[in-house]
């Protein structure tokens, strides 16, 4: 069940006997993928570091690799993001981008996290809300770039005229170009179209 204004979310437990503990999102997605493309059930995941960790309040960012070794855990139930295209699903755990380049052309943030690296992309993005934060643009100039990349590391950034913000629990993106599409900050192709939906409460994710 997906998390209600008010209500409790996580907890603090034991490790789960079946935990799996990955490096970052990106590991974690691999993984994600990999039961998701056999069929197989998602077990708890057990993330030292990355965006969604730092989401829900972990330490462990860049190459810091936060230990998972005490007696409990904070366990938290999580959506997960599905990109479809190239006739196939994706999933991602914290966020999909697609784009060319951060300083020219389109750039399409879906956040299942809040943030990316150091920049606050979606200051209201909840992982367990059933919805995906959906931040774009498209026609900003250069110097409205540098200010807007300046103000994502405090979420100031929106509202902006030309960066677009939307919540949805699926969307359809269409580029003009095609634009190369990064999940959990992978690299996994390039596309000009993409269906993309939430799968509510998918997984345990324990920091």
């Amino acid at each position: 069940m997906t998390v209600e204004r008010g209500r409790s979310w996580g907890e603090r437990r034991p490790r789960p006997p079946d935990l799996v503990e990955v490096a970052d999102d990106a590991a974690a997605g691999a993984l994600i993928n990999q039961l998701r493309a056999a069929g197989q059930p998602l077990p708890p995941i057990g993330l030292r570091a990355g965006d969604l960790r730092r989401t829900l309040g972990g330490d462990g960012g860049g190459r810091v690799r936060a230990p998972l070794d005490g007696p409990e855990l904070g366990c938290y139930p999580v959506d997960l993001g599905v990109a479809v295209f190239g006739g196939r699903p994706r999933w991602f755990l914290s966020h999909l981008v697609a784009r060319r380049s951060w300083w020219w052309g389109e750039v399409v943030a879906v956040m299942n996290a809040e943030l990316i690296g150091p920049w606050d992309v979606a200051p209201r993005s909840h992982p367990n809300d059933g919805r995906l934060d959906v931040v774009r643009t498209s026609d900003l100039g250069l110097g409205d770039r540098w200010k807007a990349r300046r103000r994502l590391r405090t979420g100031t950034h929106t509202p902006h005229p030309r960066i677009t913000t939307a919540r949805a629990d699926e969307l359809e993106l269409a580029f003009a170009h095609p634009l190369t599409i990064r999940l959990d900050g992978v690299k996994v192709g390039r596309a000009t179209e993409l269906h993309v939906h939430v799968e509510p409460d998918a997984l345990v994710v324990c920091i």
